[in-house]
């Protein structure tokens, strides 16, 4: 059996078997993750990956599971056993039949842009990283690349059968100029010509090299200068939780908030992943609905948020195209771009603080929005319009709605980012935030 063959096969198998709604997803991917320390690679490391998702529903009683792709017996087994389980879950409150097909999908971007995965060639994105951050001053450097080519293969209930092809590239890098004195910086694409690692470990030198000497800030609040890796980690949890599951499980700070002024009128959130050639771009989602751009913000004002079709059922909307079958999700975020460049909002900033890089962001409270994150690598004062000098050990406790409505300002330059703390690819300016909350950290 050929693998395009073996969703359908599944489908097929899982409907004979009692389900009355299947959706099966066969993700086929080749994987390239060079790793780099002290300037030069110490890992890479090459492997392809098979994996069939299998999600299925007896009318109101639902089930999934995922597997290793190896034999149509292992298959026949994954779907005795979830028509087992899907008898005795107990059931949901509502029950919405998959979208039903065939559905049409924008050419464009069902193929992939030829990303390369020969060594020689990611090698030298990594080579290129490393030399622009230490011409900027770095002492050493660290980090990751990673570059993937994928193939998903959909089938459903509903008369789907869909097939994407995407790459994506993605490097993260940290520059040090002592123990206490980094820089990072990413560059992420879904094609060659917008990876730019040159530029990655550019910034990455540079905030290293301005960092060093970092003294002990001191706790309070400030008006606070976010980098676009700080942004985008805010900024993509204002989209996770936009889920229609997670507000109505309580998991959400915008619970209740369609059609309410959440944030300042400058900020417009949206995702799209129909931009060919992007990092997130989808086709389809995972009930082969077709993908389209949605509002989630506009001039501050929450507009809607992202479903399946069981939430859509359950909200009296339509789906959004952002399946997840259990819980819907943001694909590919935009933040629009102010008028202002980074040096204009910084000349007018008199007294603040500069943030380009946080992680561990975790919450006190997920239905109010209060969290802490801690800054890593570059922080510094501001001093009337300009970088005073460099500073440590503070951690940022605030709540999400408070600051969404307290950025004052938004620039014209925007980055994608993505790594680790950002899980979804989302293009983000600097921010400007007043009266954001510092704390005393010990790391």
């Amino acid at each position: 059996m050929r693998k395009d063959e073996i969703p359908l096969y599944i489908v097929d198998l899982a409907l004979k078997k009692g389900a009355t709604d299947v959706a099966v997803k066969l993700h086929d991917e080749q994987h390239a993750m060079i790793r780099f320390s002290n300037n030069e690679v110490t890992v890479s490391k090459f492997y392809n990956e098979s994996v069939i998702n299998i999600f299925l529903m007896i009318e109101k009683h639902r089930a999934a599971t995922t597997v290793p792709l190896s034999s149509a017996r292992n298959a026949e087994k994954a779907v005795n056993n979830l028509i087992k389980i899907a008898k005795i879950t107990p059931p949901s409150e509502l029950y919405a039949p998959l979208p039903e097909g065939p559905f049409n999908y924008d050419p464009k971007l069902l193929k992939d842009s030829g990303i390369s995965l020969h060594s020689e060639r990611l090698i030298g994105h990594v080579e290129e990283a490393i030399n622009s951050a230490l011409e900027e001053g770095a002492k050493k450097t660290a980090g990751t690349l990673d570059a993937t080519k994928e193939k998903i293969i959909l089938a459903t209930s509903g008369n789907v059968h869909a097939t994407q092809e995407r790459g994506s590239l993605e490097i993260s890098v940290r520059a040090f100029t002592s123990e206490v004195s980094s820089g990072h910086f990413v560059s992420i694409s879904g094609d060659e010509e917008n990876f730019d690692p040159s530029e990655a470990g550019r910034t990455a030198g540079k905030i290293a090299v301005a960092a060093l000497n970092p003294q002990s800030g001191k706790p309070g609040k400030f008006t606070a200068l976010l980098g676009p890796l700080v942004f985008a980690d805010l900024i993509s949890q204002v989209g996770i939780v936009s889920s229609a599951f997670l507000v109505d499980i309580g998991q959400s700070f915008l619970t209740d908030k369609i059609d309410s002024q959440i944030a300042c009128e400058k900020l417009n959130l949206i995702d799209d992943p129909t931009i060919a050639g992007s990092y997130g771009v989808r086709a389809f989602d995972d009930e082969g609905v077709p993908t389209r751009r949605n509002v989630i913000i506009e001039r501050g004002v929450l507009k809607r948020y992202l479903h399946n079709s069981t939430t859509a059922k359950k909200h009296g909307v339509e789906t959004t195209g952002n399946a997840g079958l259990i819980s819907p999700h943001p694909w590919n975020l935009i933040v629009e771009p102010g008028e202002k460049s980074f040096e204009e909002i910084l000349a007018e900033i008199d007294r603040g603080i500069y943030v380009t890089n946080d992680w561990y962001l975790r919450y006190q409270n997920y239905m109010t929005g209060d969290f802490s994150t801690i800054p890593r690598d570059g922080m510094f004062l501001i001093r009337n319009g300009a970088l005073s000098s460099s500073i440590r050990e503070l951690r940022i406790s605030d709540n999400m709605l408070r600051i969404l409505k307290n950025i004052q300002e938004i620039s014209r330059t925007r980055t994608w980012i993505k790594w680790w703390e950002v899980d979804v690819p989302t293009l983000t300016p600097y921010a400007v935030v007043r009266d954001l909350n510092f704390t005393k950290s010990t790391m």
